[in-house]
């Protein structure tokens, strides 16, 4: 009876709050259409509504997202919904961290221009902020969020970061290390205890990176699998936090194990397609010796680069190793899953808006009907980077089934024409201003041409060239130009023209050959007639034969990271004029991408030249050596180191004159950081040294060291340097800036 009694309440009340609705109306709706809300309503014109269907719907109309309050009123049996909607975010500021990082605001704040505004969205970008500010070591972060309404109803949200402060790693201890020496550890991980002067270059700063703290342990266990530890434990990172100074001491637990020796090398093929003796070659894992992981992956990458040149491109090597612990030994086995032999079908080429396809297609080793190669491939690869037309490129495999494939080719124009602009400053020539026009790649066709005018207050330069890498699109090459030039020195002027043409070869993928033949007049202009020895002023003409030949493996034209060059060049004159001489030049070229080691884009440069010239006749001090500033010693002014002689007037006065030297050598080590990447701006740190003399190369020996800016732009690369001099004597012409555009860095 009760039971009966409170269904029967229950059903009066609600019939008694129930209401006959003739019409539905919305005020205020933008983001949904009246029809589609109509349809999200569990009822309809000329229902009985009662108020919990009314809640309902404001419930189901709240979780679309648009809302910020809904409200609803019945007059005359018509409802009306009436909405406001939340306001829409018109700009987003990052204040006091990253302010001008688009990509910051894109991967972390992500809420973007033209969302609109929710409260638990700018909380979870709060955190997302906290937590990367975090991973860089800090602590103790706030973040505040100020909004602001605009004029146009519009909201402008500005997120306010004060940055924590850094950990900084006052100890890092490792325990049960006994079989490495752990200062190789610090080669790897990227948590390293605080060093003294740890701000400067090379020292470790001991500022501790979260994100790094779950990797380096791997990195620990890499160095030890390095050196046969195959069995080695490293627990995670023990952190004890001193929050009142912001400091911290770490501690890992090691367990090293046993050292492993390899007790054979085998390679099982699911599908014969090589004699294993020919893979075995590409190896270097040996049995008897440590096993090391690093050329465990090394071997594993030979073959299958080995394979897959045998057209197999979808080829599979699963490495694996049968430990015997009992016996501490290992046998590696490499199973290769080669798949069958694919054919190019079609090579696409795409984002060349200015280079023409041909270029393009000359370059690689790859076309349609060609088997498959991953050499060919990387090295086509190269080929392009090595051209200097493009920011970058890639090209893609696409399979199209088991036995073809289609090459993508992607290409970004980087600018080829340009105003190349340089110069530098020193006490000896005053200001010198270089201007050149120049195109590397006129109308797209990779023809170079180029028009070069320099002046200083004691030189004046003028030089027009044209040349062809690939005449004809063939493996020839061709060049052709003129030259006018004005050197003014205290006493006396040298005046210099000349005409330069010549032909190339491309034998090989990586070396070419030149010959090439020039003649140039030369005169003086002497203005102090009491000079005694005027041997070193005779006018005298040069028409001299070239011959060289190049190596070239680099993976881009301005800014390598893997390869070498290596360039040797004779120059014989006196075919008929008064020059007599043999001269030759030696150039070499390392470069090496140090981001797999550092995790940082750093690139190492080790460059080294060698001239020597023979006197065979008459060898004027115009092609005589001579060093300093780029290209050969940096901090002292160019040409201006050189073996000297006293010239006495008439009156006894002396004036010291730099007549060049028959060798010289000199090298350079450099060392290039990212600075502002999206900029493409990078810092490159120097030492150069080098030597120059007659008889002997330890006649003079000066040094040289500073840093510059790097600077891919819009116009060309350019190169600010900054030098001091090393080994700097009286009568040195020092030189501490300089500046280039256009150059190879």
């Amino acid at each position: 009876m009760r039971i009966f009694l409170a269904t029967l309440l229950i059903l009066i009340t609600t019939h008694s709050f129930a209401q006959t609705i003739k019409s539905i109306h919305y005020d205020g709706l933008v983001h949904i259409s009246e029809s589609v809300a109509l349809r999200m309503l569990e009822f309809e014109a000329g229902d009985d509504v009662d108020k919990k269907m009314i809640d309902d719907s404001i419930k189901k109309y709240f979780k679309q997202g648009y809302f910020e309050d809904i409200w609803v009123d019945i007059d005359n049996e018509k409802l009306t919904f009436h909405f406001k909607e939340k306001p829409v975010i018109a700009k987003v500021v990052l204040k006091g961290w990253k302010e001008d990082d688009e990509e910051i605001k894109d991967s972390v704040i992500a809420i973007k221009k033209g969302s609109l505004y929710d409260e638990e969205k700018l909380e979870a970008a709060k955190k997302r902020i906290i937590d990367a500010i975090s991973q860089e070591g800090k602590i103790d972060s706030v973040v505040e969020i100020e909004k602001e309404y605009l004029d146009n109803g519009a909201m402008k949200i500005t997120f306010i970061v004060n940055e924590g402060e850094t950990i900084i790693i006052e100890k890092l201890d490792y325990s049960g290390v006994h079989g490495i020496d752990p200062e190789k550890f610090d080669e790897m991980i990227a948590n390293k205890e605080h060093q003294f002067m740890g701000w400067f270059f090379g020292r470790n700063d001991g500022e501790m990176s979260l994100r790094d703290l779950e990797y380096d342990p791997l990195r620990i266990r890499d160095v030890y699998m390095q050196h046969g530890f195959l069995d080695a434990k490293v627990d995670e990172p023990f952190v004890k936090v001193n929050f009142d100074h912001y400091t911290a001491d770490m501690s890992y637990q090691i367990e090293e194990g046993e050292v492993y020796f390899i007790s054979g090398v085998s390679i099982e093929q699911v599908k014969p397609v090589v004699d294993e003796k020919e893979i075995a070659e590409v190896l270097k894992l040996t049995k008897g010796e440590v096993f090391n992981i690093e050329t465990f992956r090394k071997d594993s990458q030979s073959i299958k680069t080995f394979i897959a040149d045998k057209s197999y491109a979808f080829v599979q090597v699963i490495p694996d190793l049968k430990k015997d612990k009992q016996k501490h030994t290992v046998e590696v086995v490499f199973k290769v899953i080669p798949g069958d032999k694919v054919k190019i079908r079609n090579v696409l080429i795409s984002g060349n808006n200015r280079t023409l396809d041909r270029i393009i297609r000359r370059e690689l080793y790859l076309g349609p009907g060609d088997m498959y190669s991953l050499t060919d491939l990387k090295d086509s690869r190269n080929a392009l980077g090595r051209l200097g037309f493009f920011e970058g490129n890639t090209i893609e495999e696409k399979r199209i089934n088991n036995h073809t494939m289609d090459l993508v080719v992607k290409v970004k124009e980087a600018p080829t024409g340009n105003i190349q602009l340089g110069g530098g400053y020193g006490s000896y020539g005053g200001f010198l201003l270089s201007v050149a026009v120049n195109d590397r790649n006129i109308w797209g066709s990779g023809i170079n041409v180029g028009i070069k005018a320099e002046k200083s207050e004691r030189t004046q330069n003028y030089s027009f060239n044209i040349s062809n890498p690939r005449l004809n699109d063939s493996d020839f090459s061709g060049n052709f130009s003129i030259f006018k030039s004005v050197y003014d020195y205290n006493d006396y002027t040298v005046y210099s023209e000349g005409v330069t043409v010549g032909v190339g070869h491309r034998f090989t993928r990586h070396i070419s050959g030149y010959l090439g033949y020039s003649y140039s007049g030369n005169s003086y202009d002497i203005f102090n007639t009491d000079i005694i020895d005027t041997y070193y002023f005779e006018n005298y003409a040069k028409s001299s034969v070239s011959i060289s030949a190049n190596f070239d493996n680099t993976d881009d034209f301005y800014l390598p990271r893997e390869g070498m060059t290596f360039s040797q060049s004779f120059e014989k004159s006196g075919l008929g004029a008064d020059a007599n001489f043999l001269k030759s030049r030696s150039k070499f070229g390392k470069y090496y991408g140090l981001e797999d080691y550092v995790g940082v884009d750093v690139i190492f440069r080790y460059k080294a030249r060698f001239n020597y010239v023979a006197d065979t006749g008459y060898l004027p001090i115009a092609d005589k050596f001579y060093m300093g500033g780029l290209g050969s010693v940096r901090g002292y002014e160019a040409y201006s180191l050189a073996p000297t002689v006293e010239d006495v007037d008439a009156y006894g006065n002396v004036d010291i004159r730099r007549v060049g030297a028959k060798q010289t050598f000199s090298n350079n080590v450099e060392l290039s950081f990212p600075l502002v990447p999206k900029a493409k701006m990078r810092l490159v740190a120097f030492v150069d040294w080098g030597f120059i003399g007659d008889a002997s190369l330890n006649e003079i020996s000066r040094g040289g060291y500073g840093a510059g800016l790097e600077w891919f732009s819009p116009v060309g690369p350019i190169q600010l340097m900054f030098a001091n001099p090393l080994g700097e004597q009286d009568g040195d012409k020092v030189s501490h800036f300089e500046f280039t555009m256009g150059q190879r860095f």
